[in-house]
């Protein structure tokens, strides 16, 4: 069953994705990235380019011929069917349509009151799914 953690009260959606990537890629693993829209993805390639000098952190767009061979992949879109990884990091509003192919999804949630809301609802839906949700209040001090 795949493991569903929280991730909520995130100032930067984008920032406190790139560190989660940085931390699984040294860690080894494969990740795939949901992003909201278009705009949100060519903003998280864009932040994973320059994120942080000594890191490189090779990443390919889901339609790219590469991400088969990539360790992080991105996508705004479900109709796409995503390669197998270790770690599925959602960015979007909606639940993956994907997730239960992952050992793992990471929900993260920002501080706007729409994505705090829709975060909730995936939260409960997945309860309702019978998943055990964690949470982690990122923000708190």
């Amino acid at each position: 069953m795949t493991r569903i953690d929280f991730h909520t009260n995130v100032p930067d959606k984008i920032a406190y994705a790139c560190r989660l990537v940085r931390k699984a890629y040294g860690a080894k693993n494969r990740i795939v990235v949901m992003t909201e829209d278009a705009a949100q993805l060519a903003q998280l390639d864009a932040a994973l380019w320059s994120f942080s000098a000594p890191d490189f952190l090779p990443h390919v767009n889901v339609n790219d011929p590469l991400a088969p061979d990539t360790p992080i992949v991105l996508t705004d879109s479900d109709a796409t069917e995503l390669p197998q990884a270790d770690l599925l990091v959602n960015l979007a509003r909606r639940a993956p349509a994907q997730f239960e192919s992952f050992p793992r999804l990471i929900e993260v949630v920002s501080t706007d009151e729409a994505d705090v809301a829709a975060g909730r609802q995936r939260f409960g839906a997945y309860k309702r799914q019978e998943f055990v949700p964690t949470h982690l209040n990122v923000g708190k001090a």
